[in-house]
């Protein structure tokens, strides 16, 4: 059964920490019922949102978004970040900044997951999210 305790939050902190300092961004950490830690970006250098859109060189998503769902997400300022995905849909420096979070979240010997979908048994640890931006607080990137 996923859980995840504040104890183990505060454990796992300044791991998380550091990966933050090291690409300038700032973000908090929490526990979301007791089963998933959340790291939530508030500001940073890097334009998460416009490198999940991709250029016309290098497209990620934006040729499968109609206008209005890129506008969207311009105009909220935030994206909620796939983990089983985040490799396909960032490149760059967002890429290897999520790569090195993920990775903090995730630490040996604390972090398992002995899931099995095709028998439908889910054992894990705890779960990951990572939120750029939050409803009504958009991410901010700064110079």
């Amino acid at each position: 059964m996923a859980y995840v305790s504040q104890d183990l939050k505060k454990k796992i902190a300044p791991s998380i920490k550091a990966v933050l300092k090291k690409y300038k961004v700032k973000g908090t950490i929490a526990v979301r019922h007791h089963s998933t830690l959340v790291v939530n970006l508030k500001e940073g250098q890097i334009d998460f949102i416009e490198n999940f859109l991709g250029t016309p060189q290098r497209p990620n998503l934006s040729p499968r978004m109609d206008e209005k769902q890129i506008q969207y997400l311009r105009d909220s300022g935030r994206i909620d970040v796939n983990p089983y995905w985040y490799h396909e849909h960032f490149s760059g420096k967002a890429k290897a900044f999520l790569t090195e979070l993920f990775a903090a979240m995730k630490p040996a010997g604390v972090w398992y997951d002995r899931s099995d979908a095709m028998v439908d048994y889910f054992d894990t640890a705890y779960y990951v999210d990572v939120n750029v931006g939050k409803y009504g607080k958009p991410y901010v990137v700064v110079a």
